[in-house]
């Protein structure tokens, strides 16, 4: 049920090896055939590649692993559940803007009740090119981005992460909802139940080109590092320049539970 892959650098560097090894997660490793992306974050704003092909088949993805160099990047590859069409507009990641920042998204999980509603927002910040259920939860939470927090500028601020906290564990208590998320300067992973960290800083780094501090995100650990580490269930971390900033725990099961008590649960 597809795969999430993301790094938050010090530095841009080309992360080749981690990139060949999520690149066969796609089709190869792990059955996720459907299509493949990388965000990247390159000069003001992110470059965005992708192709409804199998990623471990993909010759582009291939020479993208030795040639991209960020400090910021987001990856997918995907297995079409939702719905089960295999096009480029249904390929993550997804980009949007909000708020003066291009934000963007991948998902892995299914939360298909998200987009009724969000087709019934009355003025929506953002309408989705395809028809995944993951790009109708981006725009959903870009909507509560712009109504409760468009004043805040970044998601650095303690108020800003824990209100994006509510509202992930809210869209997690319909579904699965794993997912990475950037702003182009921060970047944001829920693990609702399937992501795993690796950080490193400075002098831990076997690679020599690597930068100072590098974090690493993964629906599964990419290698055999003991340092690989599981998210908690409804654990928010928040990442910049390779270091943790923020992490919140939620409890999308409390969550559902409270849907369930009084409707509608999502703002």
């Amino acid at each position: 049920m597809c795969e999430l892959f993301g790094i938050s650098a010090s530095a841009p560097f080309i992360p080749a090896q981690a990139m060949r090894t999520f690149r066969l997660r796609g089709g190869q490793s792990a059955d996720n055939p459907d299509g493949w992306g990388i965000a990247y974050r390159e000069g003001a704003s992110f470059r965005l590649i992708k192709a409804p092909e199998a990623a471990a088949g993909s010759a582009l993805f291939e020479a993208l692993c030795a040639t991209v160099r960020a400090s910021l990047i987001l990856a997918h590859v995907r297995k079409a559940n939702y719905p089960p069409v295999n096009t480029l507009t249904n390929t993550h990641p997804f980009l949007s803007e909000c708020c003066g920042k291009q934000w963007a998204f991948a998902h892995n999980g299914l939360v298909p009740e998200v987009v009724a509603l969000e087709l019934a927002r009355e003025h929506p910040v953002c309408r989705p090119g395809g028809q995944t259920d993951s790009e109708y939860a981006f725009c959903h939470l870009l909507g509560y981005i712009a109504q409760r927090f468009e004043a805040v500028q970044s998601p650095g601020s303690a108020a800003w992460l824990q209100s994006f906290a509510t509202v992930s564990e809210l869209v997690a208590a319909h579904g699965k909802f794993n997912f990475l998320m950037s702003d182009g300067e921060h970047l944001i992973a829920y693990g609702h139940d399937r992501l795993h960290y690796l950080e490193r800083h400075g002098g831990e780094q076997p690679e020599t080109d690597w930068p100072e501090d590098t974090a690493m995100v993964a629906t599964q650990p990419l290698d055999d590092d003991a340092g690989w580490r599981a998210f908690a269930r409804g654990e928010l971390r928040l990442y910049r320049l390779g270091a943790l900033v923020g992490r919140i725990l939620t409890d999308p099961g409390s969550a559902a539970h409270r849907d369930r008590a009084a409707a509608p649960a999502l703002p």
